[in-house]
């Protein structure tokens, strides 16, 4: 008995101090760091399994280095230099400059997008692309299901590939966790290079389990961009056993697609080691394509600096002089998002808020519920979309400024995730995504209409406050 309690005195000195001071040289907000310090103090062996899991910071490490994002960067930059006429409106130009001092997200002008709101238009149109590629297709996704829709974009990519197209895939490890080996290697022996983001394999990568690849992103030739919200998998077009899915995704033309190709090579250098920097993946801008369409490709992730996409939402959010509209699969807010929307609603912004009358995963809907209620509180207007599983990632704010991308108003798409977002700063784009917003809002119920969320038992809301406490995990 002597011998065990040396032994785990020896384990908490060797594993549980030295895991406390890092998260005190972390200088985290103060409330984290004594949570931490707490868990660590009062549950050692459960708690170093947390932190090893799900607290380390990640921000501080440089896993890829600033010469290597220099010559990643060097075509996007050398074509954003070589705008004509390019004007940054100067009710967005802090905005605009935030995001490229932080991560180099350049403002391109001159962009064609269409808006695909259901799988159908977005998938036909991504097979019809795929399928006159002549030169690469660089393609990366969170989710590959292994599903008819699947196994049909996979034949089309190894057919390109058998035809001397270049082919790159990215898939997240974790995302993906339910497909068989068999899926990926079939393209692997047709020709097509894959690899999978930050692979879990005990014990080398065990602890990165929490900071997954969310980006949906897809160039074609680099002429041809997407970004958005759908993954590759079945449901965006028939929908779950529960629901119908609906989400958003954007098809871009334009200096855009140099930042999107910009993107993937980066992640293509961070998951295989290969430095692509040609000149041939960047082809001229077309020069039909001649408009005030502004935009910024945005990405953020937990090895940057800075909470990039939060940061800007922030501001957005605090900045709006009418209103701001956002909708979101997933309403678990950071500290910084719900002090933004408090804020900007009780100035009399019309902050409007649409998540799903039924989440796909009720651990995140009973979590959602306590946040949900505060926001009310403070005037926010919520809505319930009730036409199924709403997936959407969308921002708009005062008929100029919107977003889409791959964000969540998450915990995890903020602070631990991979992800990227189109910001434009052009009046016809904010409309189109407002009216985007407003047709789910006739598909909704408010908050008025769903008068239970108000009155529920004791015993249930000191359940969501307990499941709430998870916010950073889900």
């Amino acid at each position: 008995m002597i011998y065990f309690h040396w032994l785990f005195l020896a384990f908490y000195i060797l594993t549980i101090v030295p895991a406390m001071v890092t998260v005190l040289m972390d200088r985290r907000q103060p409330a984290k760091t004594i949570a931490w310090l707490m868990v660590l103090l009062f549950l050692p062996l459960v708690g170093i399994i947390l932190y090893f899991f799900f607290g380390q910071n990640t921000r501080k490490e440089r896993l890829v280095s600033q010469r290597s994002l220099d010559q990643l960067t060097k075509h996007s930059m050398l074509e954003f230099a070589g705008q004509r006429n390019l004007k940054i409106p100067e009710d967005c130009a802090a905005l605009v400059r935030q995001f490229a001092n932080q991560s180099m997200a350049l403002p391109f002008k001159d962009n064609n997008v269409d808006i695909y709101t259901d799988g159908y238009q977005f998938f036909l149109n991504l097979i019809r692309d795929l399928g006159t590629a002549q030169h690469h297709i660089h393609l990366e996704s969170y989710i590959f299901e292994d599903d008819p829709l699947s196994n049909l974009l996979a034949d089309v990519m190894i057919d390109k590939a058998r035809a001397g197209v270049e082919v790159r895939v990215i898939y997240d490890d974790v995302g993906s966790w339910k497909v068989r080996k068999r899926f990926f290697d079939r393209m692997r022996a047709g020709g097509v290079k894959v690899c999978s983001f930050m692979p879990v394999k005990f014990p080398a990568f065990t602890g990165k389990v929490n900071y997954r690849n969310h980006r949906k992103i897809c160039i074609v030739d680099g002429k041809v961009g997407y970004i958005g919200g759908m993954n590759i998998a079945l449901r965006y077009l028939r929908g779950s056993k529960h629901q119908p899915w609906r989400d958003t995704h954007m098809r871009l033309e334009g200096g855009l697609v140099y930042a999107l190709q910009r993107s993937f090579l980066i992640d293509w250098y961070f998951v295989e080691r290969s430095l692509i920097t040609s000149r041939i993946y960047y082809l001229e801008l077309d020069p039909t394509i001649n408009n005030d369409c502004l935009g910024q490709i945005v990405t953020s992730s937990p090895i940057q600096p800075w909470p990039d996409i939060m940061q800007g939402y922030v501001r957005i959010l605090l900045e709006a002089k009418r209103y701001v509209y956002i909708e979101t699969p997933y309403f678990l807010p950071t500290e910084p998002i719900l002090f933004a929307m408090r804020t900007a609603a009780v100035a009399g912004i019309d902050v409007r808020l649409m998540i799903p009358m039924h989440s796909d995963a009720k651990l995140v809907e009973w979590a959602s519920k306590s946040y949900v209620m505060e926001v009310i509180e403070a005037g926010v207007k919520v809505f319930f979309y009730n036409k199924g599983f709403n997936h959407s990632k969308l921002l708009v704010s005062d008929d100029f400024i919107c977003s889409c991308g791959s964000t969540n108003v998450d915990f995890r798409s903020f602070e631990n995730n991979f992800e990227a977002n189109a910001f434009f700063y052009h009046q016809e784009m904010a409309l189109k995504i407002k009216q985007i917003f407003l047709d789910d809002q006739a598909d909704s119920l408010s908050i008025e209409e769903v008068r239970n969320l108000l009155h529920t038992p004791f015993l249930q809301r000191l359940w969501e406050s307990i499941i709430r406490l998870l916010s950073p995990l889900l």
